[in-house]
């Protein structure tokens, strides 16, 4: 039983069975002393709560035994709640209330995050690459397992279905930056994505297409970027066999482990220092020990193996290779130049993962 069908069972219980309890005890009073219906509710009341004030009147022999008896109902009826609780508590339904408030709590605190819907083996890949990249995520999930392993780890969680539009609003949809979805079912991403697509506009959506069909789908429902875990798999595969050299070094500069050498996207903000500039007078080679190996322009073209004297326009994107430590002082510097500091720029907080 969850914490609000038990406090609104014992709502309901108690409820009836006082209002049971003195009517009858004032009822009783009015056959047996012959009281009147405020005498008896007071005898009852008083009775109750044992708080011992005189009697209306001295009670006949089968008035005491019926206060006896009053007593006695009352009592049982107090001790049976107070087990029930008691059970509830020693079962841990209180401490996971407690958890629950704290985590509604610490929910309504997050902002800018990303919303996992599914802790599933994509779920746990996404969760983990976000979180070392130091993006704030919270994560909805229905299996209780999964729910102890989130806890454990400290990852901020919801339980409930992602379908559900409460659910994610309680996530904080209106207020998150993206939103993945990979669950299971291809028919529940889509639910999924168009839900979420309707309660934010700006949402960047992924979401997991398992079927060839899904994937059309889930972009009719306004998912920004649709991943086959099938597919991709395949080419990796395909790629390991025909270019194996070249698909480990990708894995490295991406992953980020095990080298120095990292690869990122980088926005160029409005008021940067090297907006207007082109590649070779942007110094960023020679300052930064980087190699620039495609940007991607305002309008959405892609340049692959720019050219020197390529123009950086504000909007662009340029996807640098190089290491981790120049990468993120290039960041830095662009940032400081800009007109607008606060403006996202780069697609992660580049740093020492």
């Amino acid at each position: 039983m969850n914490r609000a069908s038990f406090f609104k069972n014992r709502v309901v219980v108690i409820s009836t069975f006082s209002t049971l309890l003195i009517l009858g005890g004032s009822l009783g009073y009015m056959l047996i002393e012959d009281y009147t219906f405020l005498e008896g509710l007071y005898m009852t009341l008083i009775t109750l709560t044992t708080i011992g004030f005189g009697e209306v009147r001295p009670l006949s022999e089968k008035g005491r035994l019926f206060t006896i008896l009053l007593i006695f109902i009352g009592i049982g009826f107090v001790a049976s709640q107070i087990a029930a609780l008691g059970n509830y508590i020693a079962d841990g339904q209180f401490l996971q209330m407690y958890r629950r408030r704290k985590m509604k709590k610490r929910l309504s605190q997050i902002s800018n995050h990303y919303i996992i819907c599914g802790y599933g083996q994509m779920g746990k890949v996404v969760t983990r690459e976000l979180l070392r990249y130091q993006l704030p995520v919270v994560v909805i999930e229905k299996a209780e397992e999964e729910l102890i392993k989130l806890e454990e780890a400290g990852i901020p969680y919801l339980q409930g279905d992602a379908t559900e539009e409460e659910v994610l609003i309680e996530a904080g949809i209106n207020k998150a930056q993206g939103l993945v979805s990979v669950v299971t079912k291809d028919t529940d991403n889509v639910f999924i994505v168009l839900t979420a697509r309707d309660l934010n506009k700006d949402l960047l959506i992924c979401a997991r297409a398992g079927s060839p069909g899904a994937e059309k789908r889930l972009k009719k429902a306004g998912a920004d970027r649709v991943v086959s875990p099938y597919a991709s798999g395949a080419l990796r595969i395909a790629h390991n066999i025909i270019r194996p050299t070249v698909t480990d070094f990708l894995e490295l500069a991406l992953s980020g482990e095990g080298m120095e050498l990292g690869m990122e996207e980088i926005r160029l903000p409005s008021g940067a220092h090297i907006v207007g500039k082109n590649l070779v007078d942007s110094n960023i080679r020679s300052s930064y020990n980087l190699i620039v190996v495609a940007i991607k322009k305002f309008d959405g073209s892609m340049i692959y193996n720019p050219t020197p004297y390529e123009t950086l326009q504000e909007g662009d994107t340029l996807i640098a290779i190089g290491p981790k430590q120049n990468l993120s002082r290039f960041v830095k510097d662009i940032v400081v130049s800009s007109s607008n500091p606060s403006e996202k720029i780069c697609s992660c907080v580049i740093g020492d993962h």
